[in-house]
């Protein structure tokens, strides 16, 4: 998850993984006005691919970013918020289970109150798996719900209401091809990413009103990472023909949809790549 905080006396326009990352940026230098708020993001499920690509695309705007991670990789999560530090930027790391909703309801007030109003949040934990239906355990099924889809309501609970009260604020949650189409072998990951993409469409009709963009963005391609690397022999051809989806290119539509003016918010989008079949 993604968010973003308001800093104190700042006025405001308006590959597989099981881990967690939040990034709030603030938006405290808006040299070219990209982004229309102030205040941090919060990432929440990036790793040292797209996350860390959304995280640098946003600070790049003066945003405060703040990331999140299982503690278990604290180290390496400290070192993409100290890369953003090096090149001028404001970062915060923390670890935490995004699973846990006693932790995340903490990581919110903190980020709050010691921090900035959040401005943006970003859910992009992805716990992608493949069984066959028959191979999937309840423990597999439950846990990919609970990183894909439970963990993001979490999330887009705590931070609609400060957001709400504010009257101003932009969720952004990412999908999959499995969140539109189930297929064989990924029951688990497509039942979990079928329930986020409906909190994300319920809640975009219910805070849409009061000022909050919510939007849900359906990645329908390999991201090149380093997961992906691993699992297409051919990767390296493909980065050449622009065949997998770039993560800098990925992050300027998510710095695109938080600069959206308010007469037109889009809530869904896809990306894909131009090769891609779809």
């Amino acid at each position: 998850m993604r968010l973003l905080a308001q800093p104190a006396g700042k006025a405001i326009a308006a590959g597989q993984t099981f881990d967690m990352l939040n990034v709030i940026y603030s938006l405290e230098r808006m040299g070219r006005r990209r982004c229309p708020t102030n205040g941090p993001v919060w990432w929440w499920g990036a790793g040292d691919d797209l996350g860390g690509a959304i995280a640098r695309r946003f600070a790049r705007d003066g945003l405060i970013a703040c990331v999140t991670r299982r503690a278990r990789h604290l180290d390496r999560l400290e070192a993409l918020a100290q890369s953003i530090r090096d090149t001028g930027g404001e970062a915060h790391a923390f670890g935490v289970d995004a699973r846990e909703e006693q932790e995340t309801i903490d990581l919110v007030a903190k980020i709050e109150r010691d921090i900035a109003p959040i401005e943006v949040a970003v859910f992009n934990i992805g716990a992608n798996v493949r069984f066959n239906v028959g191979d999937t355990t309840s423990q597999v099924y439950r846990k990919v719900w609970e990183m894909a889809a439970f963990a993001g309501f979490l999330m887009g609970r705590e931070v609609s209401g400060p957001m709400a009260a504010r009257g101003r604020g932009t969720i952004i949650f990412t999908g999959a091809t499995a969140s539109v189409r189930g297929r064989e072998g990924f029951s688990a990951f497509a039942g979990a990413k079928h329930a986020l993409r409906a909190l994300a469409q319920s809640m975009a009709r219910e805070l849409g009103p009061k000022g909050v963009h919510v939007a849900h963005v359906v990645i329908d391609g390999p991201i090149d990472s380093n997961f992906i690397r691993e699992m297409l022999p051919d990767a390296d051809a493909r980065r050449d023909r622009q065949a997998l989806l770039n993560p800098d290119d990925i992050a300027e539509t998510y710095a695109f949809l938080h600069a959206q003016r308010r007469s037109a918010w889009t809530h869904e989008l896809d990306l894909r790549p131009w090769s891609e079949p779809w």
